[in-house]
């Protein structure tokens, strides 16, 4: 089974996989598998020391001003494919590669996890 999560580094937020589901402020918004999805300009991420750390560039990311974020390895192998060159479809499929999972259970927790970053304004779709 896979779990993601995305917590700022703060520890004030953190969102998982199973607590998704329990929020009320959940996004609307279909995703869709065969659109294609990209890192927002707004957010930088690097990895020091094997930790993916993200940072809004602007207000108005994410919850709240000047956080930083981190993820999971399992968040972390979904953003490095969210490239804004494949679709979300294809990179379910290089993850169902990766991962001892189920490639159901991975397209629901690609999708959960996008759903989250799209909220938070650190993804956005590509036209």
């Amino acid at each position: 089974m896979l779990e993601w999560s995305l917590k700022d580094k703060s520890a004030r937020h953190h969102i998982s996989k199973s607590e998704r589901g329990k929020r009320e402020d959940t996004l609307t918004t279909k995703i869709e598998l065969d659109a294609i999805y990209a890192v927002s300009e707004d957010v930088v991420s690097r990895e020091i020391e094997g930790e993916l750390i993200i940072v809004p560039l602007v207000a108005g990311i994410g919850s709240m001003d000047d956080e930083l974020y981190t993820m999971n390895d399992t968040g972390r192998a979904i953003w490095k494919g969210l490239d804004g060159k494949k679709t979300l479809r294809t990179l379910v499929g290089e993850l169902s590669s990766q991962f001892d999972a189920a490639p159901e259970e991975i397209r629901k927790d690609a999708v959960g996890l996008l759903e989250e970053l799209l909220k938070r304004k650190m993804v956005v779709e590509k036209k």
